[in-house]
Formats: C-alpha cells, sequence, structure tokens
C-alpha cells in the first residue's frame, strides 16, 4: 500500500486546492504517473504516484483544502476493479445520509442497496463544495431542489436545505437604514445573481496587489513614444531574423533590452526596500506580464542583460506557453528585479500597473495608435504609444522615475542605439 501525499513545493506554499482528480477510484496507476492536479497560490503542481497499483481511497475531493504532507489518496497493489472498491468506499458516506422521502408514485419497495444511493448521488450535477457541505451535514444530493436553472447544485443550495422559502426571501431582502444608502444583506444565488468562489489563485493575487497599494508609496509617471522607427526597422529585418532564430522579431525584446539599459542607468529603479535597507540589485531579471485563464501570472526572463534579441524572445515565448499550458514552476517566477507588462494587446489605451510583489518599478506598455504629431514644426501622423511607470516613491524621486521612462523612450525611438547599451 503506497500513501499518496501533498508534496512540499517551496517554503511560502503550505497548503493547495484539489483542482482535479484525473484518475478514480478503481483505475490503474502506474508509477509516475500522474493523478491529480493541485492548485497552489503560485502554480499548479501534478502530483504523481510513486508506486503502481490500483487507486482504492480518494480523501479529499475536487474543491477540498489541503495541507503539505497531508494524505489525499491511497494506492494498493493489484490489477482491481472500478466497481467493487468505489462501492465500498462510498458506502460509509451513504449510511449516514437520509434516504430522499418517497413521492406517491413510487411503488412501496424494499430499501434501495447502500450502493444505488451513491450512484444516484454521483448523478446529481453539483459543485465541489457543493458536495464537500452535504456530505458534512449528511444530506442527499438528489433530495435537493437547486435554484440554478441547469440544474447544478451549488453550495447555497445545499446550505438552504430544510429551511424555509420564506427564511431565503427574507435573506436577499434590502435593509433600508434611515441615515445611510440601502443596504442589502447576502443573497442567495437566483437567477440575477450567479455566485462564484474565488480560485486560490485569484484570491492570492487579490490579496497582493492590495498589499503592494496598502504598503508602498506607488505614484505613476507617462510619456509617449513614436514607434515609427522601431517598427520600420522590425519590417526590414523580419525575415532575416526569422530564418536566422526560427523566431520572429517582437516589440518585447526591444522594450526588454531598453529596460535593462535604462535601470543601469538608474539603479535605484532596479532596487527593493528591506525593512530600513535599501537593496540594489546588480541583476537584471526582468519579470514579463502574462495573462492566462487562472489569472496574471510573471514569469521571469534570467539575466536580460546578458542575452541578445533572439534569446530574450525565445525565453519570453517558451515562458508564455508554459503560463498558457499551467506548465510554470516556481523557479519560472522567483527573484524578478523589475517588471514589463503589455496591456496593448488587449486594447489598452493607458493605465497605471500596480507593481509586482517588493519591486519597485513597472513598466506598463500600450497599444498603438495613429495619431497627429508635430514633427519639425509640421503636423504628421505617428504610430504612437503611451507608457507608464509606476514606482515606489519612497526609494525613488521624481527625477529619477522621469529619467528612467525618457531613456526607454530615447532608445525605442532609436533602436540602433541598443546595441551600444547591450
Amino acid at each position: 500500500m503506497a500513501e499518496i501525499k501533498v508534496p512540499e513545493l517551496a517554503e511560502s506554499i503550505t497548503e493547495g486546492t484539489i483542482a482535479q482528480w484525473v484518475k478514480k477510484v478503481g483505475d490503474r496507476v502506474e508509477k509516475g504517473e500522474f493523478i491529480v492536479e493541485l492548485e497552489t497560490d503560485k502554480v499548479n503542481a501534478e502530483i504523481i504516484s510513486e508506486e503502481a497499483g490500483v487507486l482504492t481511497q480518494v480523501l479529499a475531493e475536487e474543491g477540498d483544502t489541503v495541507l503539505v504532507g497531508q494524505v489525499i489518496a491511497i494506492v494498493e497493489a493489484g490489477e482491481g476493479s472500478a466497481a467493487a472498491p468505489a462501492a465500498s468506499q462510498e458506502a460509509p458516506k451513504a449510511e449516514s445520509a437520509p434516504a430522499p422521502a418517497p413521492t406517491p408514485a413510487q411503488v412501496p419497495a424494499a430499501p434501495a442497496p447502500v450502493a444505488q444511493e451513491t450512484t444516484s448521488n454521483e448523478r446529481v450535477v453539483a459543485s465541489p463544495a457543493a458536495r464537500k457541505l452535504a456530505r458534512e451535514k449528511g444530506i442527499d444530493l438528489s433530495a435537493i431542489s437547486p435554484v440554478d436553472p441547469q440544474g447544478r447544485v451549488r453550495v447555497q443550495d445545499v446550505a438552504a436545505h430544510g429551511t424555509a422559502p420564506v427564511a431565503q426571501a427574507s435573506a436577499a431582502a434590502p435593509i433600508t437604514t434611515t441615515n445611510g444608502p440601502v443596504v442589502f444583506a447576502p443573497a442567495a444565488e437566483t437567477d440575477r445573481i450567479t455566485i462564484e468562489k474565488m480560485s486560490r489563485r485569484r484570491q492570492t493575487i487579490a490579496k497582493r496587489l492590495l498589499e503592494v497599494k496598502q504598503s508602498t508609496a506607488m505614484l505613476t509617471t507617462f510619456n509617449e513614444i513614436d514607434m515609427t522607427n522601431i517598427m520600420a526597422l522590425r519590417k526590414r529585418k523580419q525575415e532575416e531574423f526569422v530564418k536566422a532564430n526560427d523566431i520572429k522579431l517582437g516589440f518585447m525584446s526591444f522594450f526588454t533590452k531598453a529596460v535593462v539599459a535604462a535601470l543601469k542607468k538608474y539603479p535605484y529603479v532596479n532596487a527593493q526596500i528591506n525593512g530600513d535597507e535599501i537593496h540594489l540589485n546588480n541583476f537584471f531579471d526582468i519579470g514579463i506580464a502574462v495573462s492566462t485563464e487562472e489569472g496574471l501570472v510573471v514569469p521571469v526572463v534570467r539575466d536580460a542583460n546578458a542575452k541578445n534579441f533572439a534569446e530574450i524572445e525565445k525565453d519570453i515565448a517558451d515562458l508564455a506557453k508554459k503560463a498558457r499550458d499551467k506548465k510554470l514552476g516556481l523557479n519560472d517566477m522567483a527573484g524578478g528585479s523589475f517588471t514589463i507588462t503589455n496591456g496593448g494587446v488587449f486594447g489598452s489605451l493607458m493605465s497605471t500597473p500596480i507593481m509586482n510583489g517588493t519591486q519597485a518599478g513597472i513598466l506598463g506598455m500600450h497599444s498603438i495608435v495613429q495619431r497627429p504629431v508635430a514633427v519639425n514644426g509640421e503636423v504628421e501622423i505617428r504610430p504612437m504609444m503611451y507608457v507608464a511607470l509606476s514606482y515606489d516613491h519612497r526609494i525613488i524621486d521624481g527625477k529619477d522615475s522621469v529619467g528612467f521612462l525618457k531613456t526607454v523612450k530615447e532608445l525605442i525611438e532609436n533602436p540602433e542605439d541598443l546595441l551600444l547599451n547591450s
């Protein structure tokens, strides 16, 4: 017999949430085979079986929070069958659940076997949290009337099961006060309200963004960049670059190179506060924000100062693919010294990005828009991009922040100068 435990992932991670069971009770499991996906604050981890055998017990359901070192499944030697272990595992749970009240249309008969009650529960469409709460309360899911028009049982349905309809209605009723605005009590899910639990990663993102806003003196400065020269350079060199490196020449490598050059000139933008000390980073690990279905993640391009354009483009492409495939490791996101985020890919014209963790600055790129600008006393239509630098005013003064952003602007507008700063 082998116990499947939640492995140690990193010092800062002590728990996770069961995202998905890839194997079911009764399934054959090979040594080293991926059987369950665990969602943590930072990454999704694949947990494997250390032994070959049959998955005989699942001790945590999808949606459950589990601790590092906790046993979540049992694998035993043998071939096994899917039906028998499943019935034996669920039987104790089903015994404690009261059977639904018979309707007049039902023919009186002997009590149904426990395994049949379990099968009935399994056929009910319900969220993992609803199943967990139903087990704790000893409620048969098939006896619950869901509010969802599609018939999905949610945790609110389980919590409200057995209470009078009047009580449910009053929970959503407005509470009117004479000294202020109308306040609504928490409402149960209806056809007008869909309640969705935040994922563990979304909770972590929300918590850390709030911490940055509350613990730093964040300020944002703006500038605009004429993208004419860099777009012309890319057009001239794209075919040759692709043939030589098997990857396209994008804007991100230019901005990464420009940021590194600006960080060398203004080192406090590449620093962080630790208590009453300022730590000036002598390395240039640039985080590149990537949007995924679970939220924004920031994998890091290591030693960007020592890499050429092709190496940076390949690193960014590889990290973005790993992020979208949920394959990022903790090492892929740890230790960045500065971050670049590109809201322009979604159509953002201007924004004030929030700094990442303990870093002192973040550069925000935006959409390239054709706008009339004055060039040598004449009005011309040029491809323009607004850029923003959010920075920690505790260690970066206006002079350095404006100088940093002006340096990035000048290098992008004269991309050949980037070769002199490599």
